[in-house]
């Protein structure tokens, strides 16, 4: 079929003659500022011939998208002005920031926010030279950006983060700039699909426009050089309705794209209606706008000979010679001026009246819009008592539970409590992970076909409210717009391909540190929490693809005023820690808790005294009270301690007069210092668990050389043996696993024997079982294909 562009159905000139002249004014004062924001450092109006110290030192080539985000932006603010519109911005194309930052200013939020950057000609001059300057502001829409909830620092999340921003949003639009470069990432490219999961009843609605101005750094953009019917093919095929804005001609473009806007808020305006009225949420066909202009658009056609607007060299720098070369200096004054500043900035350097009246009024404004600093509109979740949701343990180490059952239906209650402010990601896995509790409240909103067979147990609707999708990319980029924007969110997947969003985690850690420590206006948002399960140790048939508990490591790079790690070793400490994650604000919480079944150690009260400590003794496991331990036997994680607690049973079996502390680790970060971690422990507080001068066996869920990683300035560290995962591993059974990484009981009972001071010869028999047992096990496993059943059914003993 030959798909073809849409054409617009308003009249063909919408703008007056007035109107249009005052908009290419606007537009004007916005490229004028893009271009001083780049290079000028001093002398912001031009007011006498351009010299070599106006120019900034470090010049950049930030200018390629910049004209057409602004050109974008200053459409916008005319639908929004007239029809009273509820919307934000979204700059996708990377270092396009002055196509954003100079319309906040001309807006007057900028000034607002940052009182120094006032609206004269000394503010001015504050506000270009901070661009890209060390100590100021960055080329992206940073956090320090008013309006902005998408930095664009890595390409590809624009689009999952507008999709998940509009959700539960009925009346806002999120007008999303689609890069062309950033087009040919994979997250961008699985976000396209993110208009099957809009309900247009209760969700409000993305524009996406994706700006095809031809070039990346160096090299021509893919979807810039596809055919016009393939193209307009392709977007139907994802089913939006493509509406192309071609040219470079600004006034004739100005009317094409005032004329295209006009059909496609009218179209998206008339599916709410239609969906609201009617009751009946189905699949529309989404407008969208294609917007080809030339990279670049208004500088300099050609430099030294060589093209520059609409070629890859607008995105370089065009004039890195400046400072010696006085025809360039000269080049750059002519473009400068070329925008006529004197007729848009009043002698004081304020924007003239005329063109002032272009932009919305208070909150309408896109840089002042509430939306886009969601902390404002954040309220805290109605969270139910997660001590209703306990497993009862009346012996500790004796019951076998899903760990993430009862969590389920803790969220399950949560959803029921939050249905306009509360939502669950997760890739595919909501049932495989033990949460399927939430369906009895609200099923996976599903906008495509349905199908007979879906009633038989597919729990889709189309007002659901569980959001699946198998994107982790996508998915997470749905969270964070929705957090963002105000909202409280859950997202859990598989601990091993929580790697997939490995560079999406880093972005979102870096945006809450920079918002949450230098931005005083952004309000506190609600805090990502991340469930991983699933996890490394119980992975009998999917194998060593499946095993990987890596991803903590990355967290723990990141900044400490934003980041907690929980490894909670039963159902009740994890129902502890969601509740406390969920209440949380500005930080990304990761939790590691298995789905499988596991023994139950602590009822919910303990569960409760045991994660406000973070660490602590378990006394039922220990036989050192009121002297000092000959060993402690530490652990993180549940299986993890479930085979330290076996070791140490063991130990009291065979070497009763052995003094054992038994410590468990709920928060990670107790394991590094308190002057590292708001969460770590004191000097006083680690030595008093773990002593000064004993040995330590570390069974640890992760990587080994985590946990010394962080504990490493703690002066029993040289005493400190961590066992962990060392990527040992197959289609194994539990214990072999455990065997095969050197992280199960018999390897932790050799490790104590090798490290208590004169038990190596006075135990040198019970280290032979203990050798013996590796090897019958082993054997065993590749026999039978299961664990003995002594083992598979281990319980606590004392």
């Amino acid at each position: 079929m030959n798909y073809t562009a849409q054409k617009p159905t308003t009249a063909s000139n919408p703008l007056s003659t007035e109107e249009l002249r005052a908009m290419n004014a606007w537009w004007r004062a916005c490229n004028y500022l893009s271009v001083g924001m780049i290079y000028l450092r001093d002398n912001p109006l031009l007011k006498e011939p351009l010299k070599i110290d106006h120019v900034k030192h470090r010049l950049l080539g930030h200018w390629g998208a910049s004209p057409a985000l602004s050109f974008v932006w200053l459409h916008l603010n005319r639908v929004i002005k007239r029809d009273d519109l509820d919307m934000i911005f979204m700059a996708g194309p990377g270092h396009g920031a002055p196509g954003v930052i100079g319309p906040t200013y001309l807006e007057g939020t900028y000034s607002e926010v940052y009182p120094d950057k006032s609206e004269d000609a000394e503010g001015l001059r504050k506000f270009l030279k901070q661009f890209s300057f060390p100590g100021k502001i960055g080329s992206h829409v940073t956090p320090e950006t008013p309006g902005s909830i998408h930095e664009g620092g890595e390409l590809g999340y624009s689009l999952s983060h507008a999709y998940g921003a509009c959700l539960d949003n009925p009346d806002l639009i999120v007008a999303c700039v689609v890069g062309d470069g950033e087009a040919e990432t994979g997250p961008l490219a699985t976000a396209w699909h993110s208009n099957k999961f809009i309900n247009p009843i209760r969700d409000g609605a993305v524009l996406p426009i994706l700006n095809l101005n031809g070039y990346k750094i160096a090299n021509p953009t893919i979807l810039a050089r596809i055919s016009p019917d393939r193209l307009a093919a392709l977007f139907h095929g994802y089913g939006y309705t493509p509406y192309f804005v071609e040219g470079d001609d600004p006034d004739s473009m100005h009317q094409i794209m005032a004329q295209t806007l006009d059909t496609v808020i009218a179209e998206i305006r008339a599916i709410q209606k239609s969906a609201r009225e009617s009751g009946k949420a189905e699949l529309p066909s989404w407008p969208m706008i294609v917007l080809r202009t030339p990279k670049g658009w208004t500088g300099p056609k050609e430099i030294n000979g060589h093209k520059a607007e609409g070629s890859w060299r607008s995105h370089q720098v065009p004039f890195s010679d400046v400072r010696t070369n006085p025809a360039h200096l000269k080049l750059l004054e002519d473009w400068l001026k070329s925008y006529k500043s004197e007729e848009l900035f009043d002698a004081n350097g304020r924007l003239i009246p005329e063109l002032r009246a272009l932009a919305p009024q208070g909150h309408r404004r896109m840089s002042a819009n509430l939306h886009a600093n969601g902390g404002l509109l954040r309220k805290d979740l109605k969270l139910p008592d997660f001590r209703n949701y306990a497993v009862e343990v009346k012996e500790a180490g004796k019951v076998l539970y899903e760990n993430t059952k009862p969590l389920g239906e803790f969220l399950r209650d949560v959803m029921r409590n939050n249905m306009t402010n509360f939502r669950v990601f997760g890739p595919d896995e909501t049932a495989s992970n033990r949460l399927q509790s939430i369906y009895e409240v609200s099923k996976k909103v599903w906008m495509e076909e349905l199908l007979p067979e879906d009633a038989d147990g597919g729990e889709l609707s189309r007002d659901g409210r569980v959001m699946e999708m198998l994107s982790e990319h996508t998915l997470i980029g749905w969270l964070e717009g929705y957090l963002l924007s105000g909202r409280h969110g859950f997202f859990h997947t598989y601990e091993a391909f929580a790697h997939v969003i490995d560079s999406m985690f880093n972005q979102h850690a870096k945006w809450l540190d920079i918002s949450k420590n230098h931005v005083p206006w952004r309000a506190p948002v609600a805090s990502q929490n991340i469930l991983l399960s699933s996890t490394v140790w119980r992975q009998d048939h999917n194998g060593f693809s499946h095993q990987d508990p890596g991803f903590i490591d990355l967290v723990t790079n990141k900044s400490p005023s934003v980041t907690r790690i929980y490894l909670p070793p039963d159902a009740n400490t994890l129902l502890v820690i969601a509740d406390q994650c969920l209440r949380s604000t500005d930080c990304i919480n990761v939790i590691v808790a298995d789905k499988q079944k596991h023994l139950q150690f602590t009822t919910i009260e303990e569960a409760i005294v045991h994660c406000a400590k973070g660490v602590g003794i378990w006394g039922r496991a220990s036989n050192d009270e009121g002297v000092e331990p000959d060993v402690v036997m530490a652990s993180c994680g549940d299986v993890a301690t479930q085979e330290a607690l076996a070791a140490t049973a063991l130990l009291r079996e065979h070497l009763p007069d052995l003094k054992v502390r038994f410590v468990n680790v709920v928060d990670l970060y107790k394991m590094q210092p308190i002057t590292e971690h708001p969460c770590g422990s004191t000097d006083r507080e680690f030595d008093s668990l773990f002593t000064t001068n004993k040995p330590v066996i570390f069974n640890f869920h992760g990587y080994p050389w985590l946990i010394h990683k962080l504990a490493y300035r703690f002066k029993n560290h040289e005493n400190l043996h961590v066992r962990g995962y060392k990527e040992r591993g197959n289609i194994n059974t539990p214990l072999e696993l455990a065997i095969l990484n050197q992280a199960d009981r018999f390897t932790l009972v050799i490790d104590v024997i090798d490290r208590v001071p004169g038990l190596a010869a006075k135990a040198a028999h019970l280290k032979e079982q203990m050798k013996n047992q590796i090897i019958l096990n082993l054997a065993y496993a590749h026999e039978h294909g299961t664990d003995k059943d002594e083992f598979t059914n281990w319980v606590w003993p004392h």
